[in-house]
This record gives C-alpha cells, sequence and structure tokens, in this order.
C-alpha cells in the first residue's frame, strides 16, 4: 500500500500516553474553550513556508465571526499571508494572560485551514473588535482571512486538561438568521440607549472591572463586550435566536445585574 495523504491522519494525533484526568471542581472546559476564544484579540499564528516547510510563528489580531471561526486581518505583504497562500494550513494559539507563571493560564490551540474571505459581516466584527485597524483596512494589500477549524486542544493551567472538539467552542446558526441580520442594530441600539445596562452585564455579570464598556458582536450564544483594550463574554442563560428572544432575555440579564451586589 502506498503512502497515506497527510489528511488521513487527524490535525492534532495523540501521544499514546494515557493522562489521569481529574479536572478541578467546577471546571468546564468547552465554557472556557468558548471563553477564550470569543474574547481573545490577539494570537500566535503559525503557518508552513512553501519552500522549507518549516513553521513560520507570528503575532496577528484575532477576531471571531458570529459561529465562532476565527477572523483575521492579513497584509498580503507579510510572510504568514504568503504562506497561507500556498498551504491554508495553520495553527493559532490563544492565551489568558495574568500574573504569576503563564503556563498556571488557561490557552487553546486551534488548527484548521484559512481562506481569504470578501465578506462585510467579518469586515465589520472585526473592526467592532479592532477600531484601530480603520487606519489601515482600506489599504489595497489587506484581506480578511477565515479559519475553518479541524482540531482543538485546550489546556486550563494546571491540573486542567481536557478533550475538546471543534463542535464544543463552535456555535450553531443555521437557525439564528434573523438574529444574525439584526445584529447591526442591535449593537447600536445597545451602545447607544442602554450604555448603563452594557455596564452592568460587564461589571456585574462578567466580573469585569468597572469602565465604558460596549457591545462588539452579539450570537446565539452571548454577548461580547469591550472596554478600551479588555474584553469580556457574557453568555446567555438559553440559547437565542430571534431579536424577540434576545429583547426579553436581555431586560432579564439587566434586572439580574441590579440585583447583584457590587463585586
Amino acid at each position: 500500500m502506498g503512502a497515506q495523504p497527510p489528511d488521513a491522519a487527524p490535525p492534532i494525533t495523540g501521544t499514546g500516553i494515557e493522562l489521569p484526568l481529574n479536572p478541578a471542581a467546577g471546571f468546564d472546559a468547552a465554557g472556557l474553550a468558548r471563553t477564550l476564544l470569543r474574547t481573545a484579540r490577539s494570537g500566535a499564528l503559525a503557518t508552513n513556508d512553501p519552500q522549507s516547510g518549516f513553521p513560520l510563528t507570528t503575532l496577528v489580531n484575532v477576531a471571531t465571526d458570529v459561529d465562532g471561526a476565527p477572523i483575521l486581518l492579513l497584509s498580503g505583504l507579510s510572510l504568514h499571508t504568503r504562506n497561507l497562500a500556498a498551504d491554508g494550513r495553520a495553527s493559532l494559539l490563544l492565551a489568558e494572560t495574568g500574573k504569576g507563571d503563564p503556563l498556571a493560564h488557561p490557552r487553546l490551540s486551534l488548527v484548521g485551514r484559512c481562506t481569504r474571505v470578501e465578506d462585510a459581516r467579518a469586515r465589520r466584527r472585526f473592526l467592532a473588535k479592532h477600531p484601530k485597524s480603520q487606519l489601515y483596512v482600506q489599504l489595497p494589500d489587506f484581506g480578511f482571512w477565515r479559519m475553518e477549524l479541524a482540531a482543538v486542544h485546550l489546556n486550563g493551567g494546571f491540573g486542567r486538561a481536557a478533550a475538546v472538539a471543534p463542535a464544543d467552542v463552535l456555535t450553531a446558526i443555521d437557525d439564528a438568521g434573523a438574529l444574525i441580520e439584526a445584529e447591526p442594530g442591535i449593537l447600536a441600539h445597545m451602545n447607544e440607549d442602554h450604555a448603563d445596562a452594557v455596564r452592568l452585564y460587564a461589571t456585574r455579570l462578567a466580573r469585569a472591572p468597572d469602565g465604558r464598556w460596549s457591545v462588539t458582536g452579539c450570537d446565539p450564544e452571548g454577548l461580547d463586550l469591550a472596554c478600551g483594550d479588555e474584553t469580556a463574554r457574557v453568555t446567555f442563560p438559553q440559547r437565542l435566536t430571534t431579536p424577540a428572544d434576545l429583547r426579553k432575555s436581555l431586560k432579564e440579564m439587566a434586572e439580574q445585574a441590579r440585583a447583584k451586589v457590587s463585586p
């Protein structure tokens, strides 16, 4: 038999070593992975050099599409863009930063294929998370890329290992067309007319520091929030697919947030 093609093996192969998994109490691996994916502003992108085959890792800004797929804004003059044009396979490392040993904090490795997209929604969602990118998004060599996830590897920190699949971190959107279509208006309405409620979502529900928070994204599972360079994620109590469902849930969440004692 001939050699199997590269895609015959899973994108991330196991070591063959069985590790005893004993996640800490209350450790929600899928929830942590989704939060890391939705809140990360930057990550380390590994691509393959088309001539040498060696990997190259570069720092990139990151946003997500409504379904959670990573969106990147890349310059056509960069090495990583040249590499992706030749071979779309890539890996993206997202990490939660904090004090102390970096390895004590959660990190998420994503493996998949990146493709160039001409998509108004991808552009809008990326710029909502990275407004300063308006300075160069108009340049002719810049373009948006979307990563289709093939595998996910989560390390939640010491003693927090767990298996996570792409389906665990992505959001189904087939039944949420009405909500997706209404997203731009929802964001504008919340940020212009309900800034106090948004602030409560961030500080009381997401336990983020106080500040001028705004909504940068909305999907069936939650809200993405930002305050300067800080980000936060608020998860809905239940999945939402229509603007009417969202309005009801946001009202209930605001009441819940007001009832909470400030940390």
